[in-house]
């Protein structure tokens, strides 16, 4: 695996982005989270006067050999005919791109029925299938130690290959069974019971949710000792979802706003955490899912999302509903009026 340099913030200007930000013509603290999130930017541009540029949303599809079990209502054709929908500008995450003017990469990272012909060549899909779907975990690893470093590799990649002057880029998913990948990676991530890890996914009811929990717990049974990243990733993991880690870590590296989506993005920026620690000062987490563990993900990390509106779609649509908070932590921080330029007196 490519060795990540991600550099510590450097906070020696700290007290400076902090008074610009108390001397705006506001109460100290009035603008809340968008405080902090205004000084979390400084601190990764390292400038009083930051930037957002050139917002890039990267969906990641592949399916899972998990979902042949039945963990999932909607059967595996799903993903293909979402990545159909990505493509033909007809899902939630391009509405929403599209309104904020994000640029949105769809990337093929394994999916298992696709049909190139079907899509019109297009710069924004990426043809980077490491295989048909994962294997089915509850009997072998989904994957080969190799095809996990490829896929990590493969995400580092094409984040360097697209991302030109953009300074800040969002991650979604797209994968029938990819809750539950992400819940096994968040039980080993964080050693939270399984049962807090797994939640309904794209709508399974209560007997659902008892064969789920049921299959992911014999998988566990029935998978060796495992116990550094590469190895759960690589049992565990999913095409996207590894992929996923490395654009995260190289998005860090790069020095970009790095947004985390929902439950699945999550479960990858933990095992990007795992790897390298310093990935989280560049992180911002845009919404809590209604997702079960996502509560739980958000509590381990000791991270405050920016949003909490129920979602539980992924594809990245936290990260493109939240980036307008984001700009506005910036637009206040350059635009608005100190007390001594606007002729305000100040607090004594």
């Amino acid at each position: 695996m490519k060795k990540f340099q991600i550099k510590e913030l450097d906070k020696s200007k700290i007290n400076n982005y902090q008074h610009i930000i108390d001397t705006k013509t506001k109460p100290l603290g009035a603008l809340g989270f968008l405080e902090k999130i205004g000084l979390q930017i400084c601190l990764i541009q390292n400038t009083s006067k930051p930037q957002i540029i050139t917002p890039q949303m990267y969906v990641f599809a592949a399916d899972h050999g998990i979902a042949e079990t039945g963990v999932s209502p909607f059967p595996q054709k799903v993903t293909t005919q979402m990545v159909y929908n990505f493509m033909g500008n007809g899902a939630a995450i391009n509405i929403f791109c599209n309104q904020n003017n994000i640029e949105l990469f769809v990337v093929d990272s394994g999916v298992k029925h696709i049909n190139y012909q079907v899509i019109t060549e297009n710069n924004h899909f990426i043809k980077a299938s490491l295989g048909k779907g994962t294997k089915n975990f509850l009997t072998q690893p989904a994957m080969t130690q190799k095809e996990c470093l490829e896929a990590i590799n493969n995400g580092s990649e094409i984040l360097n290959k697209n991302k030109k002057n953009s300074t800040i880029v969002g991650f979604g998913e797209m994968g029938i069974g990819n809750t539950s990948s992400a819940a096994l990676l968040m039980h080993y991530f964080t050693n939270i019971t399984l049962e807090k890890c797994v939640g309904r996914g794209t709508g399974l009811d209560d007997e659902g949710l008892k064969k789920k929990i049921e299959l992911l717990k014999t998988s566990k049974n029935n998978a060796p000792q495992i116990q550094n990243p590469l190895e759960i990733l690589s049992y565990f993991g999913g095409f996207e979802i590894n992929m996923m880690v490395g654009a995260m870590l190289q998005a860090a590296e790069n020095k970009q706003i790095l947004l985390v989506d929902g439950f699945i993005a999550t479960a990858a920026f933990l095992a990007a955490f795992s790897i390298e620690p310093l990935v989280k000062e560049y992180a911002i987490f845009c919404h809590q899912s209604d997702e079960n563990g996502h509560q739980f993900m958000l509590e381990y990390l000791k991270v405050e999302p920016i949003l909490n509106l129920n979602l539980r779609l992924g594809e990245g649509t936290g990260c493109a509903l939240a980036l307008p908070l984001v700009q506005a932590s910036v637009n206040f921080i350059n635009q608005m009026a100190s007390f001594e330029q606007a002729g305000i007196e100040n607090r004594v």
